[in-house]
């Protein structure tokens, strides 16, 4: 089995339908592939009316949370959907992007970049995110690619127009996934590209808090960073996942660059309740 515990549709910050990427998933020869928009179960019920035969569905999300003033993600996975309270949360956090993107994008015109607001959500079209506001930066001729939007010049963390946004703690993200019947997996630890890599003793800490699992298998890990997650994964009792963490056209459509060892799987939604679709 092939699978890919780590994805993004046009729900979130993705360039595709979920639709769609089920297809490259199917065609990419995954047998499985979880959904994890930002903060959003929204794509899932598209995904799951679109699934190809000898497609399995994992239904989830990237939970945003901050640990120490840095930003920290959470792979959740929800078979059974979020609670009350989780959906809340998700609710409060994607409406403050909108507040921190129609900041940002006052600031780059400050800074006389011509990108307006108008703009940024045509081409988000749901949940803004950051690489709406880089994709539209591209279009208006600003930069060449939206790559260059994530450095100190524009709004890579701490850069002139970057604007801080309201996140969960991540010991309580854990704690409302697992009352949601769902298991968590701390999204590319390691990936110093990033901004930083997550100390050890705040991975022991969320572990201890009820984390599942590391995603070890990301395009952001250098062989070293893997073989130091596998043995903190081992030393804590984690399980270790594997994920391509794909935007569609802006990773370069990757689906299955990265995959988790079935064992792994099977381990992790051991931990979960509600069906796989």
């Amino acid at each position: 089995m092939r699978i890919d515990l780590h994805s993004h549709s046009a729900a979130s910050d993705g360039t595709d339908p979920p639709a769609e990427v089920m297809r490259r998933a199917r065609a990419a020869g995954l047998d499985v592939i979880a959904l994890t928009d930002h903060d959003t179960l929204a794509g899932h019920e598209e995904a799951r009316n679109a699934l190809p035969p000898g497609l399995t569905l994992v239904t989830g999300m990237e939970l945003s949370a901050r640990l120490e003033s840095r930003s920290v993600h959470l792979l959740a996975y929800l078979p059974a959907g979020a609670s009350a309270e989780l959906a809340a949360e998700c609710r409060t956090i994607r409406e403050d992007r909108v507040r921190r993107g129609r900041a940002m994008v006052e600031r780059l015109r400050d800074l006389g970049a011509d990108v307006t607001w108008e703009q940024v959500a045509a081409i988000a079209g749901g949940s803004v995110g950051r690489p709406h506001i880089a994709r539209a930066m591209v279009a208006a001729g600003v930069i060449k690619t939206p790559a260059e939007a994530f450095g100190p010049d524009w709004i890579g963390a701490g850069g002139r127009a970057y604007v801080s946004r309201y996140a969960l703690d991540p010991a309580r993200a854990v704690a409302l996934v697992r009352e949601s019947g769902g298991a968590v997996v701390l999204a590319h630890p390691g990936a110093v590209s990033r901004g930083w890599r997550i100390p050890d003793d705040a991975i022991a800490g969320l572990a201890g808090a009820g984390l599942a699992g590391l995603e070890v298998a990301h395009p952001d890990h250098d062989l070293p960073a893997r073989e130091h997650l596998r043995a903190l994964a081992a030393d804590l009792g984690l399980v270790t996942t594997g994920g391509s963490d794909d935007h569609g056209s802006l990773t370069g459509h990757r689906l299955g660059c990265e995959t988790t060892e079935p064992a792994a799987f099977e381990r992790l939604m051991a931990q979960t309740s509600g069906p796989r679709t």
